[in-house]
């Protein structure tokens, strides 16, 4: 059951990601600076106060946030506020070069920039910057996808994936045997992909977007 404790905990936890007050962030957002004060969470008869779906809306269009990262914050267990914490981030066209990943594929190595992230319980998670339109409508130029190493990953779920040659790709896990994954564009005008396991370096489960 969704309750007024995790809706207004997600918005303070926005807030926390982007380095903003309750105040500031209603304010990039184009609402009143008292809009999410903790004063008006609650109304004087002690009635809870709910934050409006258009004020959401407004706050995810002025953080560049995704429906799917707020209700992750919305999900955060007994609405607590999560933990921030730092992941690595480099572009998605540096991930193919050597030196960004260990033999386990772990960031490793210089050049990683450090994101301010909430919430992620893998250590060894990261960052990646989408560059191009090979992966559109799903990922943007621009966008941002978070990924986690040591998530378990399945078919249907969307995966990072390098090759043992080097070149790195985001795809969806179509199918997956012994012996072979099959990998499925997001863009249409890309063909499915097919590899041999042993042409993987790794596959990992990408968790979070800021499209």
């Amino acid at each position: 059951m969704l309750t007024h404790k995790q809706i207004w905990n997600a918005i303070d936890g926005l807030a926390d990601r982007h380095d903003l007050s309750a105040s500031g962030l209603a304010k990039i957002s184009g609402l009143d600076p008292t809009t999410f004060n903790k004063s008006k969470r609650t109304a004087a008869n002690g009635k809870e106060r709910w934050p409006s779906t258009e004020s959401v809306s407004k706050v995810l269009a002025a953080t560049g946030e995704s429906l799917e990262g707020f209700v992750g914050l919305v999900s955060a267990r007994d609405g607590a506020k999560m933990a921030m914490r730092f992941v690595p981030l480099i572009g998605l066209a540096q991930a193919g070069d050597k030196g960004f990943f260990d033999d386990s594929g772990f960031p490793a190595g210089h050049g990683w920039e450090q994101i301010a992230f909430p919430g992620v319980e893998d250590e060894h998670a990261y960052a990646l910057e989408i560059t191009g339109d090979s992966m559109q409508p799903v990922y943007r130029d621009g966008d941002r996808i978070v990924v986690s190493p040591s998530a378990n990953v399945r078919r249907g779920d969307r995966v990072l994936v390098r090759t043992n040659a080097g070149e790195v790709m985001a795809k969806q896990l179509a199918r997956s045997t012994a012996q072979r994954i099959e990998l499925q564009s997001f863009n249409p005008d890309y063909e499915t992909r097919g590899f041999d396991l042993s042409e993987i370096a790794f596959m990992h489960r990408i968790v979070w977007s800021s499209q």
